[in-house]
């Protein structure tokens, strides 16, 4: 069973572990800097992906309250554990955790423009791709419920 689970004492080690294929290395910030963001910037949530007892994989949000939005910041899957749906498993469960805060209506994701298969991925959950770039040439994508 796929669920996602707060990164605490417990766990953090296990998550500093993981890691993407060599290829996809520059598409994702390490899970290092992620934990760190998330402790100096608290509106950033950063969860484990579970199977069952198994961490493969990471992800991160938050809520950017000057714009009235969520932001998915991070989601990867542990090289070991790739295609096998955990992504797509994963970003349903952070999008059903998401919409249901009454008080935003759009998330927001970005992705490196070489980065197909998780372009593929977003616009299968039904992201967009937006006119918007971020940190240079980054694809803007965003889900409206």
């Amino acid at each position: 069973m796929i669920y996602l689970r707060a990164i605490t004492r417990d766990n953090y080690r296990a998550c500093l572990r993981l890691r993407v294929k060599q290829e996809q290395q520059s598409f994702v910030a390490s899970n290092a800097v992620s934990l760190a963001q998330s402790k100096y910037e608290p509106e950033c949530i950063p969860l484990a992906i579970y199977d069952d007892e198994t961490m493969v994989g990471f992800t991160m949000y938050c809520i950017d309250a000057e714009v009235n939005t969520y932001y998915i910041y991070r989601l990867m899957i542990d090289a070991g554990y790739q295609s096998r749906g955990y992504g797509f498993k994963a970003m349903k469960l952070l999008m059903d955790r998401i919409t249901v805060d009454p008080n935003y209506h759009k998330i927001y994701i970005d992705c490196e423009p070489e980065n197909k298969a998780a372009k593929n991925l977003y616009t299968k959950l039904g992201f967009v791709i937006t006119d918007e770039l971020r940190e240079g040439d980054n694809i803007i994508m965003k889900y409206e419920y």
